[in-house]
């Protein structure tokens, strides 16, 4: 059945910003004493808000300082400025939902200016400028469900009317916890293609697929 809503998440679906942003969130936490490889970091953090991130290195004893979620996002132009792409194929995905009037949005652990840097970036900005939520909307972050919960509501849509669209185990396990069904997007080589199952996502590889799968 084709559903009410879509919501995409931002990283990893819509823009391939994972490895430009945990190759640089690696070197700051190494940088500052919690040292961590790029594949742990991206194993560990990806989907997770920044704010979880801080908690979970200053619980080893590492303090990162009250202003570090601040100071990343401020870094964040120099980080995409150069390099990052749409997802491939997304592009068309997002225009056939559009020209079938059905609504979509975007939920993300990120900050809404890492947001509207990004899809500007990649050219995505203008389909989902005036439906934005951020993490920082809501208390709890992924993988709980309250920011899949309260897109849904301010777009007017029940939980089971919605599908998201996730890339991480944290996100595919909030749309799950939403009640709503979680397509895990895993073309992306260093997916967690058993983690994204195992939390209850349908996977698939290919952005030309997702109108078909959504019921388009």
């Amino acid at each position: 059945m084709t559903p009410g809503l879509v919501i995409f998440d931002c990283d990893g679906v819509l823009v391939d910003s994972e490895r430009l942003g945990n190759q640089r969130l690696a070197q700051v936490l190494t940088e500052a004493g919690f040292p961590i490889s790029y594949e742990d970091c991206r194993r560990t953090f990806v989907g997770k808000p920044m704010a979880a991130v801080q908690a979970h290195v200053e619980a080893t004893g590492v303090m990162l300082g009250a202003d570090f979620v601040q100071r990343w996002n401020d870094g964040l132009p120099d980080v995409f400025r150069n390099g990052l792409d749409p997802i491939p194929h997304v592009g068309e995905a997002v225009a056939a939902i559009a020209a079938a009037g059905l609504p979509f949005c975007v939920a993300s652990s990120g900050q809404l200016t890492k947001m509207r840097l990004t899809l500007g970036l990649t050219g995505l900005l203008s389909y989902f400028e005036q439906s934005l939520f951020s993490v920082s909307m809501v208390s709890r972050g992924k993988p709980f469900p309250d920011l899949f919960l309260h897109a849904a509501q301010a777009m007017g849509h029940t939980p089971e009317a919605c599908v998201v669209v996730e890339d991480s185990v944290a996100g595919v396990t909030a749309a799950r916890a939403a009640g709503m069904r979680a397509l895990a997007y895993a073309g992306d080589p260093e997916a967690e293609r058993e983690g994204l199952a195992a939390a209850g996502g349908e996977l698939f590889d290919d952005m030309r697929d997702l109108p078909r799968l959504i019921g388009l």
